[in-house]
Parts: C-alpha cells; sequence; structure tokens
C-alpha cells in the first residue's frame, strides 16, 4: 500500500499528465483557425458576429493568446522550479498576468458579451471573464508586496479560472454522453460549470492548505514539543 507522500507524487503525476493532455487537445483547437479562415470550427455557428470588427478582432487575440495564459499558468505551481529557477517564475508569472489582465482576458470579456444562449450563458462568461481579470490582479498585487501566501491562494483562484478552457469541454462531452441535451440549454448549462467547480475545488484546496500550515494551539503537545518543552519522552 501507497504512504501518503507517494499517493500525493502519483496524484500530482496524474493531474499533469491529464493538464497535459489537455492543453494537447486545446493547442490542435488552436491551430485549426490557421490559416485565418472564417468558416472553422466555434466561427461555423457565430457567423452572425462575423460582421462586428471589435467581436472578430477579440476572437482571434483569445484564440492566438488563451494557450499562453494556460501554459504559463501550469509553470507557477513546480516547487522545483520556484527552487531551482526562480528566474523562471517570476518571468512566466509577469507573461501570464499582462496576457490574462490586458490582453486574452479583456478580449474574453467583450466575446462574454455575444455567448450564445441567451442571458443566462453570458452573465456567466461575464462573470467567469471579470473573475479572471480580478483573481489575476490580485495575485500580482500581493506578489509585489512579498506576501507570498496570499499571492499564492489568488494564483490558485487565477488558474482555477483559466482551466475553465479545459474543463468546460469536458463537461460538454460528459453531458453529451450520458443526457444527449439540447445544443442550446447544453451551451447554458457548460457556461456555468465550466468554472464554478473549479473556484469551489481551488477553495477547498486553500483552506486544506492554510489547515496544514496552522500553527498549533498554546498548550497543545505538538506546541510544547516545538518550544521544547514537552518532556513526556
Amino acid at each position: 500500500m501507497l504512504s501518503k507522500p507517494k499517493v500525493a507524487i502519483v496524484a500530482r503525476v496524474g493531474l499533469c499528465l491529464a493538464l497535459a493532455w489537455f492543453s494537447w487537445l486545446m493547442l490542435r483547437i488552436t491551430l485549426g483557425y490557421y490559416p485565418l479562415r472564417d468558416d472553422a470550427g466555434f466561427l461555423q455557428i457565430k457567423q452572425q458576429y462575423l460582421a462586428i470588427d471589435h467581436w472578430r478582432m477579440a476572437f482571434w487575440i483569445h484564440v492566438f493568446t488563451s494557450m499562453f495564459a494556460l501554459l504559463a499558468g501550469f509553470t507557477q505551481f513546480f516547487p522545483a522550479i520556484l527552487r531551482k529557477a526562480p528566474h523562471v517564475h517570476r518571468w512566466m508569472g509577469k507573461l501570464y498576468v499582462l496576457n490574462v489582465c490586458f490582453v486574452t482576458g479583456p478580449a474574453s470579456l467583450v466575446m462574454a458579451f455575444y455567448a450564445n444562449g441567451g442571458w443566462t450563458s453570458r452573465l456567466a462568461f461575464i462573470l467567469l471573464a471579470l473573475g479572471w481579470i480580478l483573481t489575476t490582479t490580485a495575485a500580482w498585487r500581493y506578489a509585489c508586496q512579498r506576501k507570498w501566501m496570499a499571492h499564492q491562494e489568488w494564483m490558485m483562484r487565477s488558474y482555477a479560472l483559466t482551466l475553465s478552457a479545459l474543463t468546460l469541454r469536458a463537461w460538454k462531452v460528459t453531458l453529451v454522453l450520458f443526457f444527449e441535451p439540447r445544443p442550446m440549454d447544453l451551451y447554458r448549462i457548460v457556461a456555468w460549470l465550466g468554472f464554478i467547480p473549479n473556484l469551489l475545488i481551488a477553495e477547498w484546496l486553500i483552506r486544506r492548505w492554510r489547515a496544514a500550515r496552522k500553527p498549533p494551539e498554546p498548550g497543545t503537545p505538538s506546541s510544547n514539543v516545538a518550544k521544547g518543552t514537552d518532556h513526556s519522552l
């Protein structure tokens, strides 16, 4: 039977492999839009918006820059990178923040106002875009203040929203496989499922992390050991 550290290592490796696989699928989708065509992939159901210049520009920006956020954010949670190559962590973090806050994040916000499925899905994507920008801004602000714990917590929230690009498609495949909902109903559902479970999982992980590093209460055996005052041995 595997020990807890080994289970954690296996879980981390499995998570990384799954993320790498889904990222590869996302890259294939992205490459499907090159060279630029107005009838590729998602654009087949957005023909009515192609004449809107700001929507079309936002779409192409988002398509070709969102992968950078996914990959740059992926590098931020490897302890080995932080220990052995902190400059890589810093520069990839800066790339992530600049991309989310000033490039692909604003582009996704523009697109959110034109989402399929009516006001429910539009509201979901608007909240997702705003949340993505705001959580990333908070992570960067705490990094500048050298409040590293808060920085890491907000970065976890930000990257949870980044991963909505993957989880939305995973939910879509799952729901079609088991329930076969109508296309617009499916779109309304996955618009919310794409990011809300991600945030809930991130908050659960953050709370576990806080509990793990919380100092023991004064007077408990563990606190006495830490102080060197436990003479029971």
